[in-house]
């Protein structure tokens, strides 16, 4: 398990912590002829050895950036202004699914570096990060579907949302899985509190269903992420 946790922990830093928004606009772009696209698997290849700390898995690292390259150019050539969010998805899954396989085929606890081979702290680790950034071009993601017009507003903070997110999904989690539900109920409606304001002086259907839809995946995520983490630290 400490080896799949592990392959997740590099693919997740590589999709998202390390891959810049201007080299994602570059791929779609140039797509194949993007510098960006190859530096992006090169970086997947070098954080797998890294985590994973074998060099004798040199073999599978290399395998899993190949599948890597190959699952990013399909999703380049296929996707178009409406089915991106889908392809989004399904990119991933495809990232996910050859994880899995590649782990099936190396289930040999053989590797060890000191700091990561704890398994319950390799999973902390992984989840609260998977509730960061991944999370947040998730959500974003899903949401931007609806995009409502709220103006040029200059009130709020830079990215304020973005971290308001980050905070309350680590929140949640923390809350799960210390088996403190009733912190997720304050927490929600503290939020609300907050909200009610701002969502009452805009007097906006939209914005409020907006606001609803974003808050509710994020803290649907974070419970998930919880309950598999508990379901996971206990195998």
């Amino acid at each position: 398990m400490i080896l799949l946790i592990k392959l997740l922990l590099a693919h997740l830093t590589g999709d998202f912590l390390l891959q810049p928004d201007a080299w994602v606009k570059a791929k779609e772009t140039k797509k194949i002829r993007a510098y960006q696209l190859y530096l992006h698997v090169v970086i997947h290849f070098a954080l797998v050895l890294l985590v994973v700390w074998d060099i004798t898995f040199w073999k599978w690292a290399l395998l899993l950036a190949g599948f890597h390259l190959i699952a990013d150019i399909v999703k380049l050539y296929a996707q178009n202004d409406k089915t991106r969010r889908s392809w989004f998805f399904a990119d991933q899954l495809m990232h996910l699914l050859l994880i899995y396989l590649v782990w099936l085929c190396c289930q040999k606890e053989r590797f060890t570096f000191p700091g990561l081979t704890n398994e319950y702290i390799l999973l902390i680790i992984t989840f609260v990060y998977a509730l960061t950034q991944p999370a947040s071009t998730i959500i974003r993601l899903i949401i931007s579907k609806w995009n409502p017009a709220t103006g040029n507003n200059n009130d709020s903070l830079d990215n304020a949302g973005k971290y308001i997110g980050i905070l309350e999904r680590l929140f949640v989690f923390a809350f799960v899985i210390t088996n403190n539900w009733e912190g997720i109920g304050f927490l929600l409606a503290a939020k609300s509190v907050f909200r009610f304001g701002d969502l009452k002086e805009s007097k906006d259907r939209k914005l409020t269903e907006y606001v609803l839809i974003g808050t509710l995946l994020s803290f649907g995520i974070s419970l998930l992420a919880g309950i598999i983490f508990l379901k996971l630290s206990v195998v």
